[in-house]
Formats: C-alpha cells, sequence, structure tokens
C-alpha cells in the first residue's frame, strides 16, 4: 500500500506530467532489505518509472509494458455495468472520506478490463491536472451519457456529488437488470429459431439427397409431402449461395436502414409496440424508465426542462422519445407535467394521476421511483409469463419444421411397408 500512495503523492506534486498519455507497466525489484518485490503502475513511460521506484527506495531490475492477454482481456469493451460499479465504488470511497483523485487510482488498479483501466487513468490524469470530476467525463461521451454528465455537472455544483453519484449507481443497476430481463425474453426463442433453421438448411442440403437416392430405386411415385421437401432441398442445393447472401443482404440492410433512418427507426418502433404480449412489455419498459430517469434528475436537482430532454432518449423508444419532447415542450410553456404527460396519450391514467399527486404534495420525484418500481416488476411478470407462453409454441415449431422434413423422408419408406405387407 505505501508503493500506491507514494504514486498518488507524487502524481498531485506534478499534475501536467500525468495528464499526459499514460502505459501500464510491470516492474519487479527489490528493497532496501533485498525483498524481491513486484507491481503494476501506470506511467508516461519506462524511465519515469524507475525514477519514481527509486524515490520510493526501490531498486527497479525488470520494468515492461504489461502485456495485453492473449484471449479475453484484451477484447473487452466497456459496458453500461461497468459504468454503474464505477459509480458506486467512487461513491463508497468519497462518502469515507478517500480523496476523489485517490479513489480513482483504487478503481483503476483494482479493475480486471484494460479498457475500463485505461478510462479510469484518463480520467483521473485530467483531474489531477484541475480539471473537474464533470469535465474529464464529459471527454468521454460514448462511456458516459449526456445524462451521466448532467447528473454529475449538478452534483457538483450543490456539493452534494457523492450522493448523486450513488443515486447514478442504482439507477444504472436498475435500468441494467430491466434490459436483462427484455433480453432474456427475446433471446431464448430467437436461438431456438436460429438453431432450428440452421439444422433445417442441413437436412435440406446434405441428409434429404441421400434419401432421394434411395427413393430413386423405388420406381413408384413419391407422396406429394415427400415430392415438395425434395425440391426445396434440390433449390438449396443449387442456390445455398444465393439464400445465404440473401439473408446477409437482409440482416445488413435492416441494421443499416435502423441506424441511419429515423422515420424507420419509428415505424419500427411503433409497430414492435403493437404486438401482443411483447408490445406490453416495450410499453412497461419505456414508463418504467421514463419515470426512474426523470426522478433521478429531479432529486440531483436538475431543471425540469433540460431534465426531460435528457429523459427523452433514456425511455429506449422512439415513439416514447418523441412524447417526452412534446412533454418538455408544453411545460416549458408553463404546463404541469401531469397535463402534458395527459396530452400524450401514451402514459396510462395511473401514471398521470401519480404524477399529478407528486407535484401536489411537493414530492415529485418519491412518486416518480414509485412509479418506476411498479412498472418493473410489471415487466418481470411479463417476461415470466412470456417465457411460459412461448415454450409450447417453440415445441410446435421444432415439431412442424424439423419433425415434418423427417416425416417426408420416412412416408415413402411407410408406403412401401404397406405394398409389401
Amino acid at each position: 500500500m505505501s508503493v500506491s500512495r507514494t504514486a498518488v503523492k507524487s502524481a498531485s506534486a506534478n499534475p501536467v506530467r500525468r495528464a499526459e498519455a499514460l502505459t501500464m507497466f510491470v516492474w519487479e525489484g527489490t528493497d532496501k532489505r533485498g525483498v524481491v518485490m513486484k507491481g503494476e503502475q501506470v506511467a508516461k513511460n519506462a524511465n519515469f518509472l524507475r525514477a519514481e521506484l527509486r524515490r520510493q527506495g526501490l531498486t527497479p531490475k525488470v520494468v515492461k509494458v504489461k502485456p495485453k492477454p492473449l484471449f479475453g482481456g484484451a477484447g473487452k469493451t466497456v459496458t453500461p455495468l461497468d459504468i454503474a460499479i464505477f459509480s458506486r465504488q467512487i461513491a463508497t470511497m468519497m462518502k469515507a472520506g478517500v480523496p476523489i483523485v485517490g479513489a480513482l487510482e483504487i478503481i483503476s488498479s483494482g479493475n480486471k478490463n484494460p479498457k475500463m483501466q485505461k478510462l479510469v487513468n484518463t480520467i483521473r490524469a485530467d483531474v489531477e491536472s484541475g480539471s473537474s470530476l464533470s469535465e474529464a467525463i464529459g471527454k468521454h461521451p460514448v462511456q458516459f451519457d449526456e445524462l451521466f454528465r448532467n447528473l454529475v455537472r449538478a452534483g457538483e455544483s450543490a456539493g452534494v456529488l457523492e450522493t448523486v453519484l450513488d443515486t447514478i449507481a442504482t439507477y444504472k443497476e436498475n435500468l441494467e437488470a430491466l434490459k436483462g430481463k427484455i433480453k432474456k425474453a427475446m433471446f431464448y426463442p430467437a436461438m431456438v429459431v436460429a438453431v432450428a433453421l440452421i439444422v433445417s438448411a442441413i437436412l435440406l442440403i446434405f441428409v434429404v439427397p441421400m434419401f432421394e437416392e434411395v427413393f430413386a430405386g423405388f420406381g413408384a411415385e413419391l407422396p406429394a409431402f415427400t415430392q415438395l421437401v425434395i425440391r426445396m432441398s434440390d433449390f438449396m442445393v443449387t442456390w445455398w449461395w444465393l439464400v445465404l447472401l440473401a439473408i446477409v443482404g437482409a440482416a445488413t440492410a435492416f441494421i443499416m436502414a435502423k441506424n441511419r433512418s429515423l422515420a424507420f427507426q419509428h415505424f419500427l418502433d411503433r409497430t414492435i409496440l403493437k404486438l401482443p404480449v411483447i408490445g406490453q412489455i416495450i410499453h412497461n419498459s419505456a414508463i418504467a424508465r421514463f419515470a426512474r430517469t426523470l426522478a433521478v434528475t429531479f432529486k440531483a436537482g436538475v431543471p425540469l426542462v433540460e431534465g426531460l430532454d435528457t429523459v427523452a432518449g433514456a425511455t429506449g423508444n422512439t415513439v416514447y422519445e418523441k412524447a417526452v419532447h412534446r412533454v418538455r415542450d408544453d411545460v416549458a410553456v408553463g404546463y404541469s407535467v401531469n397535463m402534458a404527460m395527459k396530452q400524450t396519450n401514451l402514459f396510462p391514467h395511473m401514471v398521470v394521476q401519480m404524477t399529478a399527486i407528486g407535484e401536489e404534495a411537493g414530492a415529485l420525484d418519491t412518486m416518480l421511483f414509485k412509479i418506476a418500481e411498479f412498472y418493473e416488476q410489471e415487466v418481470e411478470n411479463a417476461v415470466d409469463a412470456l417465457s411460459s407462453l412461448l415454450e409450447p409454441l417453440i415445441m410446435v415449431f421444432l415439431g412442424v419444421v424439423v419433425g415434418g422434413m423427417v416425416i417426408a423422408m420416412y412416408l415413402p419408406i411407410f408406403k412401401l411397408g404397406a405394398v409389401v405387407g
């Protein structure tokens, strides 16, 4: 621990030098007693690190750039959950009285994700050079979204940064849990359908032609269902590359249209909201995100109109995003939040009424948190119900697709057996 504390002091004494590009090094050396010591530390270059180790009373023997792992770690990205954990850690340490620079160093040294470690080191270097935390994270808009940046800025202005960071951590943890539940509902059936299609393609390309050669020696007319499957097999054998190209092309065109066309994105989101069961899950998820995000921004002291502008992008659905922008515009000209929400015809009556009660009682953030908790529970219940509903449907799908081809191949054999009998 003495090495780390000295490193922090040295960095604080020379903030300009630490603000430059930093690299993670591994080192090995001996102390004054001849005891071998090892460690990891960031520095501008190896010479700077050697000088730093000597100042700490160590004789460096080996100083080299930390190698990237062959598998796994090097490819890790910074996920929203990493940011949530970062926020929770720094809030906890600041509440315990640890200076922000020391907290950032502890978080960096204990993080196993190299990209997250590098991100935290960069933020620490900026803070050491005199930037505020909001300014430091503002240089990384991909990892720290507008909501995070606005809340940190508000927390710094009000002198309650650690409280705001703790609130952000809770918010992001709840949001990621909600996303996880929705992904869970979609992932399982999508994977089963994909596997069923792959198995069907393998049967059509490799297995059915073998049966076709056997059937050719029967000298009898094949059942219509068997002939249909054989024609499908002949098409797949001849044009499999065209089918594969069409699938890849369609998927690519869909992704590009979704990412580049706001009109297509809006059409897609509007269509998803109309789907049975799944549409209701997305509705409830958007309302939960809206309520929790607005509650967090309002509690942190962000002005209501500015908060609504940030909240719009957090709903996860362009239909709700446009609705929240409309709410923001109405609130900006003097409408109450509940009245503006009612005009959109998207928010359920219960949500509007609870918001109205919260506004009248001066406890809007508390009421919005209750709304978020209720709708998050609704999403969880709906996901469980959807999983129970999909299981028999998936079994039927597998039976029809894969089982149908198996039956088609055995029909001629059954017919031949009946004739011989």
